[in-house]
């Protein structure tokens, strides 16, 4: 039962919702009648009231939920209050009064229990602000904040453009050039290079040096315009013994810790597409850096967020023994939350802003996403779904978008339905999550397993555009292996309404998917790619993919691979394998993830990527890509390798010093018999004989 223990108070919104109740009611399995409010949040407000003693009550309203927890908390009801929109979302369209299958999924999937706790990653912010930029907007700014009694301003000024400082020491300025800006809420380092001759922490403000100089080259912001400067260095003299001004001082670089980080230049000093927690940067707008100023205030204290990434190193592709491999996430990361470490990656939690696009683009789910996780998110699309479909709903077009700019736009196409918009199709259901950038290749053929027609995304970052076009195109490439016909996917950066009214649905699969989505990536593909196969409209065993795809299979040079396997050694997925008795290269394509650390890995060139999908027994089974006949130790007679490895071994050191005559032989022994040929060889030099001649 869909709201088993919850009460549905139901509102048609003033009569502009074709609300049909009792389709509702069966599609629900609600087992009662479904009463329609038509002014819940006005005269009918008491009929709300009245549900409070209930434990949990579920609101068909958005808009005024703050209203409604207000009831509640005036009532000291401790009922569970949860909201949902079916107005925008479903009854304001052209195609409203079809809609009663997308509202019935759309209840369904908000009276599923809420997703389970995330760690948290936390933030400790006394208030120690930096303001960098030009001189008047950074000493203006900072008097202003120093008025706020949580901030404790600094100053760095990057230019003299006017500004004095001020006449009372109440927080520090320095001058110069910023080198490095880095951390988080909490934990920045800035370091910068003076390149003033004077130093405005020593500088006392006695205007000997103004009085002193010739060219007027010190003004009140006292650093020196190195333009009017004759080099007379009268006001060193002036300085005296406070030493404030030093023309040899050169580029002093100097480093400080604060806990936020006000940056007024024109071009944000860090380049990222998303700044860290406590980095403000509103640019030369006076009102931007009005709004920045007054959010600072907000930033002291303790904090704390979700840790939306897990990373197990294991199974990361990224490189082995300094090779490079995969750098997917690398590449996506919009905070530089993730860095290069050895043969792995190191993500800092505090800089990660949830986006989720490191977990979409990793082959192998060795980053992993929680909020949601894969599962929660997964069950949530299944009851949408399968809701939609029993209450009668056909061609299911899943849009996702991100709870803030994309839920505003989505929600803005159903408003505007009442003034000549169309709203929403009756088969387009949003689906909001934190954030758009962590939906993949899993996630999209998972919807299609469930049922969906399609999937389209809201894109309001175009930082990850690419990344999930990527994702996009190598799923349609293999549902039209299959003979899905249609499109399936679609990325919308503008004209939502008009990209939703001219989408054709797509061929969908003959029965929906029963399973849930594992929390594992590569597990839950696994489940997906064998149920489309299986309901294939026509059914393939090998589905070639373009270069760059996280499946494949490896082609061998078996004429150039000695079988040194060192390409085992590489795999970080266990894709590639050796045999316990022979000498044999031996594959699992389904584990394969074409990160390429094989091929970049192995001495002889011999291994090349093939992009490709293959189904069935076969791709999980090992098969043998090379196998040579074993070379026998030419004393003892043991295997100790291979006879390719052991004919490149004799090609290339055979000339070598090392092995004068006879001596060559050795390279066909084995290990021990190595060592016991040359003890029998008297004659043969040794270490000792060079000790003996010093």
């Amino acid at each position: 039962m869909a709201l088993e223990g919850k009460t549905l108070k139901l509102c048609s919104c003033n009569r502009t919702l074709p609300v049909d109740a009792a389709a509702l009611a069966a599609a629900l399995k609600a087992g009662a009648p479904v009463r329609v409010h038509t002014e819940l949040c006005r005269k009918q407000a008491g009929e709300f009231q009245a549900s409070l003693g209930d434990a949990e009550i579920l609101v068909a309203c958005t808009q005024e939920a703050p209203l409604f927890a207000e009831l509640a908390e005036s009532a000291g009801s401790k009922a569970q209050l949860r909201f949902v929109n079916i107005r925008e979302a479903a009854g304001w369209s052209a195609e409203g009064k079809t809609a009663t299958p997308k509202m019935a999924a759309l209840l369904a999937a908000a009276a599923l229990p809420e997703p389970g706790p995330v760690p948290g990653v936390e933030y400790k912010s006394g208030g120690e602000v930096l303001v960098i930029g030009p001189s008047a907007a950074a000493l203006y700014w900072a008097g202003r904040l120093e008025k706020a009694q949580s901030l404790k301003p600094s100053v760095l000024i990057t230019r003299q453009e006017g500004g004095e400082l001020p006449a009372e020491r109440s927080f520090p300025v320095w001058s110069g050039r910023p080198k490095k800006v880095a951390g988080w809420l909490g934990a920045f380092e800035v370091e910068w290079q003076q390149e003033n001759a004077i130093d405005l922490e020593l500088c006392t403000r006695c205007n000997a040096c103004l009085d002193a100089c010739p060219e007027d080259a010190i003004g009140f912001g006292y650093q020196v315009d190195m333009t009017k400067c004759k080099s007379h260095r009268k006001c060193v003299a002036a300085c005296g013994a406070i030493g404030a001004i030093d023309f040899s001082r050169g580029e002093t670089q100097r480093s400080e810790r604060f806990d936020l980080v006000l940056d007024l230049s024109r071009e944000p000093l860090l380049k990222l597409a998303d700044l860290p927690q406590g980095y403000l940067a509103p640019g030369a707008d006076p009102l931007e850096q009005a709004l920045a100023a007054a959010k600072l205030a907000e930033l002291v204290g303790e904090f704390e967020k979700p840790r939306f990434v897990a990373y197990k190193e294991k199974i990361c592709a990224h490189s082995r023994s300094g090779v490079e491999g995969c750098t997917r996430c690398l590449d996506v990361c919009s905070t530089g939350a993730i860095r290069a470490d050895g043969d792995y990656v190191k993500v800092e939690p505090h800089l990660c802003a949830g986006c989720g696009g490191c977990a979409t683009v990793c082959p192998s789910g060795a980053m992993s996403y929680g909020y949601p996780k894969p599962p929660e998110l997964g069950l949530r699309l299944k009851t949408l779904l399968s809701t939609y479909r029993d209450a009668g709903g056909r061609d299911a077009c899943l849009v996702f978008h991100d709870l803030e700019q994309g839920h505003e736009l989505v929600h803005s196409v159903g408003r505007h339905a009442v003034r000549g918009g169309r709203g929403l199709p009756a088969r387009a259901i949003p689906v909001g999550v934190f954030s758009v950038a962590s939906i993949g290749i899993d996630l999209l053929l998972g919807a299609i397993c469930y049922g969906a027609s399609q999937a389209l995304v809201v894109a309001t970052s175009p930082h990850y555009a690419d990344a999930l076009r990527e994702q996009m195109a190598l799923a349609e490439a293999i549902l039209r292996g299959l003979g899905y016909e249609g499109e399936h996917f679609r990325l919308v950066e503008e004209g939502l309404e008009q990209a939703l009214w001219s989408l054709a649905p797509a061929a969908t699969v003959g029965a929906a998917a029963a399973f849930n989505l594992a929390p594992e990536k590569r597990t839950a593909l696994d489940f997906e790619l064998e149920h489309l196969a299986k309901n294939a409209p026509a059914p393939k065993d090998v589905v070639p993919l373009q270069a760059g795809a996280p499946f494949g299979a490896l082609r061998v040079d078996k004429a150039a691979c000695t079988l040194c396997k060192a390409c085992i050694g590489a795999c970080p997925e266990a894709a590639l394998l050796d045999a316990a008795d022979a000498p044999q290269l031996r594959f699992i394509e389904r584990n394969c993830v074409q990160c390429g650390l094989c091929a970049a890995t192995c001495p002889e060139d011999a291994i090349t990527l093939v992009p490709r999908l293959l189904f069935g027994a076969q791709a999980k089974a090992p098969a043998v890509l090379n196998e040579a006949e074993p070379f026998n130790c030419v004393r003892c007679g043991k295997p100790f390798g291979t006879k390719p490895m052991v004919d490149a071994m004799l090609a290339k050191l055979g000339g070598h010093s090392m092995f004068p005559g006879n001596a060559v032989r050795r390279l066909q022994m084995c290990g021990d018999c190595r060592v016991v040929d040359m003890m029998d060889n008297k004659s043969e030099a040794t270490v000792f004989d060079f000790t003996a001649k010093k």
